[in-house]
């Protein structure tokens, strides 16, 4: 898999966060079809955010599909019986507080990419477009993104 992420990460400002960074060191995924890592150290502003430890994970994981699919044959009216989708996911994981003196809890943020089979060559100018409105759209709003899960707004 490519997916490798350069070290340290610069993290998206928001609130309480200036100039975050997350140095990240490989870690074991839990198959071999993904890329894990850990963060070890942070940078920029951060007050009260831990790096990851065993009760208090602070990872990501990339997976790609088991099995990558492709397009079937072509029914005898030359249509497509259906069209199959490759899965890729991407997760982190953080160990968060949810009151003081209890046990951390984990809290999971998913990210799932359902690519129809064939559009990878058919189309693959689309698929990165896509990709890069997705992914730039979280940027330019991790803060407003987190506002929103903060009060509970949208």
């Amino acid at each position: 898999m490519t997916w490798a992420p350069a070290s340290p990460v610069t993290g998206a400002p928001g609130t309480g966060l200036t100039s975050p960074t997350y140095t990240i060191v490989a870690d074991v995924a839990p198959d071999v079809n993904g890329v894990a890592r850990a963060v070890t150290t942070l940078g920029g502003t951060q007050t009260g955010v831990e790096v990851s430890s065993p009760s208090n994970p602070f990872t990501l994981l990339a997976t790609r599909p088991k099995v990558l699919r492709t397009l079937p044959a072509l029914l005898a009216n030359g249509q497509l019986p259906s069209v199959p989708k490759n899965t890729w996911t991407v997760s982190l994981r953080k160990g968060v507080d949810v009151l003081s003196g209890q046990t951390k809890q984990v809290m999971l943020c998913k990210l799932e990419i359902s690519v129809p089979a064939g559009a990878d060559t058919a189309d693959p100018e689309s698929v990165r477009a896509a990709l890069s409105l997705f992914i730039g759209s979280l940027w330019e709003q991790s803060n407003e993104f987190g506002d929103a899960i903060i009060s509970g707004v949208i």
